[in-house]
């Protein structure tokens, strides 16, 4: 991120709080501060994405971003709790994306492309993941430990480093090495070893 959430940043924490009392000039305010960091989450986000999608960043970032002013009503704790929220709302954009995509309306039906074919779309360093399988093992992984889970959701969905999962969650970062760890390892193992 831009400037990383471990950095101080208590304009972005009194802005979500002014916004959220109604002052004037504070959305504003907040969104020259946000955008940036907003849209590095999504481009790290997207780089995962092997299929061949027409959702682009600026699209992600433009629906996650309105999709948090709408969240007026929150209790904004700070930047961090901020991007927490942006990294589930990411998450919740593409899993239905990815579910709009799979219908035959919006090309659903199509052939799937083979291996082969994929890595020749796919851009270089992209995880082959399927969003929709991830987020149905991530929900598994909920019900048996939503801390886990919520490690996933602010790595994988949402781009943040170990450190900044770790001031999220308000833990260590060797918890949250520990949970990514035995996170990653029962993901692969739900998900077929794919």
């Amino acid at each position: 991120m831009a400037s990383g959430l471990g950095e101080p940043a208590p304009d972005i924490t009194r802005l979500l709080q002014e916004w959220r009392n109604g002052e004037p000039g504070a959305l504003d305010h907040l969104t020259q501060l946000v955008y940036d960091e907003l849209h590095v989450i999504a481009s790290r986000q997207m780089s995962r994405e092997w299929r061949v999608s027409m959702y682009q960043t600026t699209a992600l970032v433009s629906e996650a971003y309105l999709k948090l002013m709408g969240q007026r009503n929150v209790d904004w704790q700070n930047r961090a709790h901020f991007f927490a929220i942006a990294a589930h709302l990411m998450r919740r954009i593409l899993v239905d994306n990815a579910r709009r995509e799979r219908r035959p309306k919006h090309g659903g039906g199509m052939r799937a492309l083979e291996l082969e074919e994929a890595s020749e779309v796919a851009s270089p360093g992209t995880d082959d993941v399927d969003t929709l399988a991830l987020d149905e093992a991530l929900t598994k992984l909920e019900a048996l430990d939503p801390d886990q889970a919520r490690v996933v959701e602010l790595r994988f969905f949402g781009g943040l480093t170990i450190e900044e999962a770790a001031e999220v969650m308000g833990v260590s970062p060797a918890t949250i090495k520990r949970e990514w760890a035995v996170a990653k390892g029962w993901l692969y193992r739900e998900l077929g070893g794919a």
